[in-house]
């Protein structure tokens, strides 16, 4: 079943980032298209700000940007393509590799909000794996089933922390006192307890972003 999800990345080298930490109330935003090349470095934005000037400045100097070319400037609102330079860190090319969309994609704070349409859990779970592979911050807010009932949430769980929670939670590892050590609920799954640790901290960090943490905030 596929699947809609809403992540926010964050790296000092992911595209635009070390602009966005240089100008104060700058919104960006990719302009939907129809590339699906995934090796693609090319990407229009539209860019709200309020002085062109500066902001072309912090272009010429943003280690991520290789060249860029405006295409239309009005009322303070631009729209730009921009190509990445090689260092620049992109998820869409992994997302394209497991046959994923880019639905929305936007800064928020000093990274980014994107909602994106996969075929499985499994394809988040490998825009995961790379993200863990390549130091780049990823928070799950939001996952849903597309059903035709509207979708079923999924607290922002991957499968594996929803085995990892749910082992733990079954075994009494969150009773007090504690019936199963960490390292026990590690065995039933066959992981270490380093790992069994991450996957629990992870999962109740993205239970509690979904459920309890303002997800506007």
């Amino acid at each position: 079943m596929s699947i809609t999800t809403k992540i926010h990345i964050e790296h000092e080298r992911l595209a635009l980032v070390p602009t966005l930490q240089n100008l104060e109330d700058i919104a960006i935003r990719v302009i939907t298209q129809g590339n699906t090349d995934p090796g693609s470095t090319v990407f229009p934005f539209l860019i709200e700000y309020r002085d062109r000037d500066r902001l072309e400045e912090m272009l010429d100097a943003d280690p991520t940007v290789q060249s860029y070319e405006l295409v239309d400037w009005t009322d303070q609102t631009g729209i730009y393509y921009i190509e990445h330079t090689p260092e620049t860190k992109l998820i869409s090319s992994v997302v394209t590799d497991v046959n994923g969309f880019l639905v929305h994609t936007e800064t928020k704070g000093t990274g980014w909000l994107v909602r994106l349409l996969l075929p499985d859990r499994e394809a988040l779970n490998t825009i995961w794996e790379y993200a863990n592979e390549n130091d780049i911050s990823l928070d799950i807010i939001e996952i849903y089933g597309n059903t035709d009932t509207g979708g079923e949430s999924s607290y922002g769980l991957t499968d594996e922390q929803r085995i990892a929670l749910t082992t733990a939670y079954e075994n009494g590892y969150f009773g007090e006192p504690r019936d199963i050590s960490l390292n026990e609920v590690a065995d039933e799954i066959g992981l270490s307890s380093t790992a069994m640790s991450g996957r629990l901290r992870r999962g109740m960090r993205n239970l509690i972003a979904a459920t309890i943490i303002d997800r506007e905030e």
